[in-house]
């Protein structure tokens, strides 16, 4: 039976409803369902389902993109023993967090503490060493988490196959703390980890800034330019004071080499779109400036050479709006990833 577009997705189908499998899909997609640090609200485990199953309402046609699944896109299967030691690691992680971290003179937290690093540190060894054999099988990778720290795999391996590696981070938050609540591997600490561990990234820009910590601006700041960071508040300024949004995405763009890297949290977006993720914060991304942001990288001349989608959490009252904006938003990033690579 042929495939049809335009038609239903079928039962059982897989991601947005295609038939392809991982050998023939020009595009494949890693799922890592793990948020052990997560540290206030949880459920972005269950962000690579929700995605899924909302995924298969997307109509395929995009009309700036064209025809991304003419690629083939496919999801791997959620891997049951990274499902299995995110139940572990969050079972360790939950005293520390209540805790606020890990308490002078409480071992038992430092050992709590070491265990999740533990755990940590072999979801980013799984995710690197996958991410690694689908690129040298030509294919095109995005990672969708989970929370932020399970990006860091994906990132270290574009990294080492492109040297001089440019990522733009949509994030409300900096995620440039160290060892956050005593986590070497903390959601809040992704981006440092890739900036201090990966050291073929040339250039890291942040977007969407608005919640982070003096030592994280000041971080930034001694950086000699290595990352650049752009607050919501002074995005809301220059529009305020009539900046386009089209020179404000050039502006954004500007610093970035030919290869770039989205790191993509979905809290970088009006908390609106996805109210349920682990960390709202007022303020963000309007869809259409977000997708305008990523199609800006391309128009720019520059190609995405791979990205991530983190922290979507479904509703837990059973609700599929995150994940319905969670899907769209995977869909454009597949989409411009693939025209750059057209260009």
């Amino acid at each position: 039976m042929s495939f049809d577009p335009s038609a239903a997705a079928q039962p059982g189908s897989g991601v947005f409803g295609l038939p392809h499998s991982e050998e023939d899909a020009g595009v494949v997609l890693v799922p890592v369902p793990f948020e052990a640090t997560t540290s206030y609200g949880g459920g972005t485990n269950r962000g690579p389902e929700a995605i899924l199953s909302a995924s298969r309402q997307v109509d395929l046609f995009d009309v700036e993109t064209g025809r991304p699944y003419e690629a083939g896109i496919h999801m791997l299967e959620v891997p049951e023993a990274i499902a299995r030691l995110d139940e572990e690691a969050r079972a360790a992680a939950a005293p520390v967090i209540a805790a606020g971290g890990v308490v002078v003179g409480r071992e038992d937290l430092a050992r709590a503490a070491q265990a999740v690093d533990r755990a940590c540190e072999q979801v980013n060894r799984w995710v690197e060493e996958r991410v690694e054999g689908l690129l040298a099988r030509g294919k095109r990778v995005g990672l969708v988490g989970g929370d932020h720290s399970t990006a860091l795999g994906c990132i270290a391996a574009h990294a080492r196959r492109h040297p001089g590696l440019g990522v733009l981070h949509v994030d409300a938050h900096a995620d440039l703390r160290v060892a956050f609540e005593g986590f070497t591997y903390s959601h809040a600490s992704v981006i440092y980890n890739a900036a201090e561990r990966c050291p073929g990234i040339g250039r890291i820009v942040q977007v969407g800034l608005r919640d982070l910590s003096e030592e994280e601006h000041a971080y930034a700041g001694r950086s000699s330019g290595r990352i650049v960071q752009h607050h919501d508040a002074r995005l809301a300024q220059a529009r305020f004071d009539g900046e386009p949004w089209a020179a404000t995405v050039r502006r954004i763009v500007e610093p970035l080499p030919r290869d770039v890297y989205v790191s993509f949290d979905v809290d970088g977006l009006d908390p609106t779109l996805c109210p349920h993720t682990g960390t709202p914060v007022p303020g963000g991304l309007s869809f259409q400036e977000a997708t305008a942001l990523i199609g800006g990288i391309v128009r720019s001349g520059r190609r995405i050479v791979g990205f991530d989608l983190v922290e979507v959490a479904p509703d837990p009252e059973g609700g599929e709006w995150d994940g319905n904006v969670g899907a769209r938003l995977l869909y454009k990033l597949i989409g411009w990833m693939l025209r750059s690579r057209a260009a």
